[in-house]
């Protein structure tokens, strides 16, 4: 089976969701995933994710 609508939402987010992390400072990667940073709302990457989630 095609997975065809795979990144389907993601077409819809300017620059197809990438951007500057906010953590890392890392430019050109995919900032989709939301996390509360000192009280905000922030999107930053998959690696600083997994690295705040580690922390925890």
């Amino acid at each position: 089976m095609s997975k065809a609508h795979r990144g389907k939402g993601l077409k819809e987010v300017p620059a197809g969701g990438r951007g500057t992390c906010p953590i890392c400072g890392r430019t050109g990667v995919k900032v989709i995933y939301e996390q509360e940073i000192e009280g905000k709302k922030t999107k930053i990457c998959k690696i600083c994710k997994a690295h705040l989630a580690k922390v925890k």
